[in-house]
């Protein structure tokens, strides 16, 4: 083989090289397949109360001063709540135990009003329940992996993964896995953020105690071998390519 065809050979597989270490646009867009024309219907569910969740509970009515005996430690800036046992309880005063596993923050409202009224303790009370220490986690290629709390009653897996400060380059788009345990059961799903079927799911909205984990990409995973990172196989690339050179020149001599 000619000297030329052979240093033609080296840069042709040089470049084979670096165009498949590099990721195309279709990997690193969200929603490519996103048509604005059309309309997603959201699957939500609303979450459901699990043991160890801290529920702040306030009751009014018509009658403050009567309606302030139910409530506790509310006047504090901090909002204050009531633990759900692993039996799946709180306790009211008054009231006392009150079952509320399993049940949405709207029942657990219509259980604790129909309480009040079934006993005629209280005329047309007004019952708020909020999960005050809901929280989710991001883990893998974001930019900020941690827990994260939210006070609102729900938010977006997109709103979620802002909270880590969106993924990093090397982060694999077509591969977040989201793991949800409720109660005693856990299910995992993996996510396409670069296809919008998912926005139709049960996993658009993130619950309470929702794991996030973001895989690295194929070239974050090969950087972890033996080549290290991209400044390195440049390093070891041109080291390789001068003494290719150097072999093919001193053939001829």
């Amino acid at each position: 083989m000619k000297r030329i065809e052979k240093i033609k050979l080296v840069f042709i597989i040089a470049g084979l090289l670096i165009v498949s270490s590099c990721a195309s646009k279709k990997d690193v867009v969200y929603f490519n397949d996103l048509d604005i024309s059309q309309k997603d219907k959201v699957a939500f569910s609303a979450s459901k109360t699990q043991v160890n969740d801290i529920l702040n509970i306030i009751i009014s009515s018509n009658s403050t001063d009567i309606a302030s005996v139910y409530n506790f430690n509310q006047n504090t800036t901090t909002p204050t709540g009531y633990l759900v046992t692993p039996e799946g309880t709180v306790t009211l005063p008054i009231l006392g135990k009150i079952k509320v596993i399993d049940l949405t923050l709207l029942e657990i409202e219509s259980l604790v009003t129909r309480k009040l009224i079934d006993d005629k303790q209280l005329m047309n009370p007004i019952v708020i329940v909020r999960l005050i220490n809901a929280k989710f986690t991001v883990i893998g290629e974001v930019n900020n992996p941690g827990t994260y709390t939210f006070n609102e009653q729900n938010i977006s897996l997109l709103q979620a993964i802002g909270y880590a400060g969106d993924l990093t380059i090397n982060g694999k788009r077509q591969d977040v896995l989201v793991i949800r345990q409720e109660n005693d059961t856990k299910t995992y799903m993996m996510i396409d953020l670069t296809s919008r079927n998912w926005l139709s799911s049960p996993y658009y909205y993130v619950k309470p105690n929702d794991v996030i984990y973001v895989n690295p990409n194929g070239p974050k995973i090969k950087s972890a071998g033996y080549v290290g990172n991209l400044g390195t196989f440049f390093t070891i690339f041109s080291t390789a390519l001068s003494t290719i050179l150097t072999i093919l020149i001193l053939s001829k001599k």
